[in-house]
């Protein structure tokens, strides 16, 4: 049974609510005229009411046992936030100009990870769509953007939402988010959204009131579990695995990025994520067009990505994370105190050729022999990256990759990450190496949880001996301090490292043996514990790229394989239209090389050759 408040249309909505311990329930309609409303008991749990003369913008509260007003816990609007009342929807009303769109195949997204509320200087929806056009100039075709769900205040990462079913107040509402989505198809670009099955944030959290969607059985990070296999967890269960359509249908979304899986406890014969599979499935089937879900998983399971008929959850991809450590580690030798068990070159080739690094070994950060083996599974399966919001937000000092290591290096990041057999992800600023922070924020108004964020923040830091505490939270400084400058875009390194990504991603479109994702085709040989090459191979075989990765400062010899007689040199990132005014002079390995040549790789450089 769908919940929440669903306007059918001519001045009538239909209200309904899971409250299964409940003796009774009162709908409290403050508009347009304050009016109470008995609802009527269904089955399982469920109230209803048919109520007429109700119009899109009423707003509402539920009353249990009619005790006191609540927020209804699938609220699809809080436009006075989470403690508010909740807001009726229509969703008919936007007139979507997308009727064409039948989304993008996974395999050729080049996705791209903002927050709404810093992408730009308003913070909305509405204002994203202007720079989407720059967006599609860089290559990139699918923005996936944080967390929308209702939070406390108006800045959060989004990671506190206490209103899955709602759009955030602050960037626009319901409105605004169709309104970009409408704006992103026009242009060619598919729209991901990051959600979050495994807590709610603890600020205006009355869902307890309702039904025990909560339960002591296990625990997360975040404080309460949500209750997916214990008494009464059946209400909890459609809750959940219906959200994913809400968004599916009612916003036009392409795909969800489902935030830390592992921390979703269910030992039903049906676990959570398999129901919600088919029932996406079967939404799939009726709107004809591709429905994604990828997964954050801290498993290092191939079972996340298999389908449930084979004793999976059913999961488009996943992000790896064993890529980003590994070249995290390479290319920074402060990442080693980040990443312990990370450090080997050997660990880099193995992410490139199988994906999961740990897949069976002993880890000393878990203390046990953690994953297993990914070999064999498509490219496609797997999203990686080198820097992400946790990536950015959860290290000392907020700071991103361009302010911890030299240009060089971002330049040898952004191509490790580009020339994979996997689907990419860039930060957003990351295609033009912007240097502002990217800081925890949030906005709470209960005195006690905001001492608590902020004494956390200082604990979890407390061990990297820094110079000054982290920056507050809730302060709002903290969350302005984040935003993006994009007029560093159009200057100086930063529009040479954006021209460089759009060559990357160019390289990726139009070669086929970067656009084949069969592990079998890709080979990594090592080059001591300083360099690497990545040999892709298209399809049929009859092309092949041989891309030589110098991570040292010191020049680096290879003897040219004899897969073809000669190769031509694609990419250098050595060429002086690569260089910023403070590089040394350019030094360039041969436009055309031949097979058993011996040459030598500059300093900090990245080659790409195509056989002939």
């Amino acid at each position: 049974m769908a919940i929440g408040a669903s306007y059918a249309g001519n001045n009538t909505c239909v209200f309904t609510v899971w409250a299964p311990e409940k003796e009774s329930m009162t709908l409290h309609l403050l508009s347009p005229k304050d009016r109470k409303v008995k609802m009527q008991r269904h089955e399982v749990g469920y109230f209803r009411a048919e109520v007429k003369d109700v119009k899109p913008g009423d707003r509402y509260f539920f009353m249990p046992d009619g005790e006191q007003d609540y927020p209804d816990p699938a609220s699809h609007f809080q436009p006075d936030g989470v403690h508010g009342p909740s807001e009726v929807v229509d969703h008919q009303s936007h007139e979507w100009q997308d009727t064409t769109w039948r989304g993008l195949p996974f395999k050729d997204l080049i996705l791209y990870e903002l927050h709404v509320g810093t992408f730009t200087p308003e913070g909305t929806f509405e204002a994203i769509i202007p720079r989407l056009d720059n967006l599609v100039d860089t290559g990139i075709n699918a923005i996936e953007l944080m967390p929308v769900a209702q939070c406390p205040g108006n800045r959060n990462w989004g990671y506190d939402g206490v209103y899955p079913y709602a759009v955030q107040h602050s960037y626009g509402g319901p409105n605004g988010l169709k309104k970009l989505v409408d704006a992103c198809h026009a242009r060619g670009i598919a729209v991901f959204l990051d959600v979050v099955y495994n807590h709610l944030g603890p600020e205006g959290n009355y869902f307890g009131k309702f039904a025990p969607y909560f339960t002591d059985k296990y625990s997360t990070p975040w404080g309460e579990a949500i209750n997916f296999d214990d008494a009464w967890s059946d209400g909890v269960r459609d809750y959940f695995s219906d959200n994913p359509l809400h968004w599916f249908e009612h916003y036009h979304i392409d795909g969800l990025r489902l935030d830390a899986i592992h921390t979703v406890f269910d030992k039903k014969a049906i676990n959570f994520w398999e129901l919600t599979y088919y029932k996406v499935k079967l939404l799939e089937q009726k709107l004809g067009r591709s429905l994604y879900m990828t997964a954050e998983s801290d498993y290092n399971s191939p079972k996340v990505m298999k389908s449930p008929e084979v004793g999976g959850f059913g999961f488009q991809a996943q992000w790896l994370d064993d890529f980003h450590h590994s070249l995290y580690v390479l290319l920074n030798e402060e990442g080693k105190k980040y990443y312990e068990d990370f450090g080997q070159i050997e660990q880099l080739a193995k992410a490139y050729t199988e994906g999961f690094v740990h897949s069976g070994e002993f880890v000393k950060f878990r203390k046990q022999r953690h994953g297993a083996s990914s070999a064999g599974m498509s490219g496609d399966k797997f999203i990686t990256f080198i820097q992400n919001h946790d990536q950015v937000g959860n290290h000392v000092g907020s700071l991103r990759l361009s302010t911890i290591i030299d240009y060089e290096r971002l330049k040898l990041a952004a191509a490790a990450v580009m020339l994979s057999p996997y689907v990419p992800m860039l930060f957003m600023g990351e295609e033009y190496a912007e240097d502002t922070p990217f800081n925890y924020f949030v906005h709470h108004s209960d005195e006690e949880l905001i001492k608590a964020v902020q004494e956390g923040r200082k604990e979890e830091f407390s061990g990297f001996n820094w110079d000054a505490a982290p920056p507050d939270p809730q302060a709002e400084e903290t969350f302005t301090a984040s935003k993006l400058i994009w007029e560093k875009r159009e200057k100086g390194k930063h529009k040479i490292m954006l021209q460089w990504h759009q060559e990357l991603i160019r390289l990726r479109r139009t070669e086929a043996a970067l656009q084949c994702f069969d592990k079998n085709k890709i080979r990594v040989q090592t080059i001591g514990q300083t360099g690497f090459v990545l040999l892709r191979q298209c399809e049929k075989d009859q092309e092949h790229l041989l891309c030589l990765f110098n991570l040292s400062e010191a020049p680096l010899p290879y003897t040219i394989p004899a897969t073809a007689p000669t190769w031509k040199k694609l990419l250098d990132s050595k060429l002086s239209k690569w260089q910023t005014g403070k590089s040394k002079a350019p030094c360039t390995l041969p436009n055309q090389v031949a097979a058993n040549e011996a040459v030598e790789a500059p300093p900090l450089s990245i080659t790409v050759y195509k056989s002939l």
